[in-house]
């Protein structure tokens, strides 16, 4: 993979912080963003000359783009967008509250960065399009229906993407990152197994994306329970 100006888009902690380090590590640019300046400020204090931080709130999709195409204007232009902000809660009770958080982030902010990010590949005729999204949301869940719809979401629009870029433009690779279990305090569900470490996490991210794979299982053994969980009959996966 030869250097390239990536950014990160909620770096600020998790997978995403411990990807953007091993981008630095690899030579490339790296653009972190998140809310929390001081913990961007200490991955760019790994290597000044290479991150560039933009502090805002994803969900604030007003000024979400204005803020990406300052970032990019700094680092001299962008070869790849991975969106890593994401995250859900377990909500047997159904809170709207939580429910509403979950769509603001997952769906509203991860369609108007993916959709800055696809627009501007086509523009510039190449690019990387990866974004963090879930097993659980090959299936639903009872446990929290709103994170299993929203991981949903992703994946299907990554699909269309994906789609539109074969048809449009060759150059363009969209990855879909797919983890099971990965030890982060994002991770909420109260049944995990196979958990993965984080470094681990973002080790096998990075070798996806130098392939620029469509579909990478973190870790790689979930491509079963993926394909299980996939074609799982109705009647059984209402009993779990």
């Amino acid at each position: 993979m030869e250097k390239q100006k990536i950014i990160v888009v909620g770096a600020s902690s998790g997978i995403g912080r411990a990807l953007a380090g091993i981008l630095v590590s690899a030579g490339h640019a790296v653009g972190v963003t998140g809310r929390r300046a001081e913990l961007l400020e200490e991955v760019a204090a790994t290597c000044p000359e290479r991150v560039y931080v933009r502090v805002f709130d994803a969900t604030d999709t007003a000024v979400c783009g204005a803020e990406l195409d300052a970032l990019a204007a700094a680092m001299g232009g962008v070869d790849a967008v991975v969106i890593s902000a994401g995250g859900g809660d377990v909500n047997e009770q159904l809170d709207f509250a939580l429910e509403q958080q979950m769509i603001r982030l997952n769906v509203l902010a991860f369609t108007c960065i993916a959709d800055w990010a696809f627009t501007r590949f086509l523009a510039q005729g190449y690019g990387q399009l990866a974004a963090i999204t879930s097993i659980a949301g090959i299936r639903g869940s009872r446990q929290s229906p709103g994170y299993s719809a929203v991981k949903a979401y992703q994946i299907n629009y990554l699909q269309g993407l994906r789609q539109k870029a074969r048809n449009v433009q060759p150059a363009i690779a969209v990855t879909d990152i797919c983890p099971g279990f990965v030890a982060t305090p994002g991770a909420k569900s109260p049944k995990r197994f196979w958990v993965a470490p984080v470094d681990k996490a973002a080790r096998q991210i990075y070798q996806g994306l130098r392939r620029r794979s469509r579909v990478v299982y973190i870790t790689r053994r979930w491509r079963i329970i993926a394909i299980l969980y996939r074609w799982l009959p109705d009647w059984l996966h209402e009993r779990l």
